[in-house]
């Protein structure tokens, strides 16, 4: 028996702990879900929920119609965001093995950012310092995950270009990053101390405790604040 129900753990069979849960780390029915919600207690990944606000998403005029925005745009905007969060949190926590972000619309997942570090511990480390952060003037929600292999959890129809369900899957839609930008990052031959690309040096990675030591910078910096948004 003990065996039967190790097999079923986290499965649909499972009629006790929450599979979607266990597979992707969020479950759109949240506290009202009738299944258990098995938070880990250590794990080398972590999730900061809803960090990435998507523009296509958030962009209105003061008339509240939409802003229009280009692919290449909404690209650069996101791999601004993605490079740096990726470099502030291996800088500061360790080697990255991997990090993605939802392109979903449910609540559950829009924008959450997960990422896997190369050991629990510096995952462990990450999510006790984040919850004191802020990113673009919201606190920081971090928690550790228990999603380990994203091939379960992403959606392998909308990898194909076939998910019917759209922005409400209940699987993950990876948003992915440009070519240039996943060689830089993920790389054979980066160097632990990288230096910025374009990119990132028109948006700049700021703790929000050492925002009043930079006052006193440009305005187009502070321009490129307040669109991409900085710890």
């Amino acid at each position: 028996m003990a065996e039967y129900l190790a097999s079923i753990f986290g499965t649909e069979k499972d009629k006790v702990n929450c599979s979607f849960f266990f597979k992707i780390g969020a479950c759109r029915h949240g506290e009202r879900c009738s299944r258990l919600h098995n938070k880990p207690t250590f794990s080398q990944t972590i999730m900061m929920q809803n960090l990435y606000l998507n523009p296509l998403n958030q962009a209105q005029t003061a008339d509240k119609s939409q802003i229009t925005m280009s692919d290449e745009q909404v690209q650069e905007h996101y791999d601004e965001f993605f490079e740096e969060i990726f470099i502030e949190l291996e800088d500061k926590y360790g080697r990255i093995e991997e990090m993605n972000v939802c392109d979903n619309l449910g609540d559950h997942l829009v924008g959450n950012v997960y990422v896997k570090f190369a050991s629990e511990e510096n995952a462990e480390r990450a999510v006790r310092e984040l919850n004191d952060r802020w990113f673009n003037g919201r606190p920081v929600t971090a928690e550790l995950s228990p999603v380990t292999d994203f091939r379960e959890a992403c959606c392998r129809q909308y990898e194909m270009g076939e998910c019917t369900r759209g922005g409400f899957c209940n699987f993950m839609h990876l948003k992915p990053i440009s070519r240039d930008l996943r060689r830089q990052l993920y790389g054979k031959n980066k160097k632990r101390s990288r230096s910025r690309s374009p990119h990132a040096r028109k948006s700049r990675s700021r703790s929000h405790d050492r925002q009043n030591h930079h006052k006193g910078r440009d305005k187009r910096r502070s321009r490129s604040r307040d669109r991409a948004g900085r710890f």
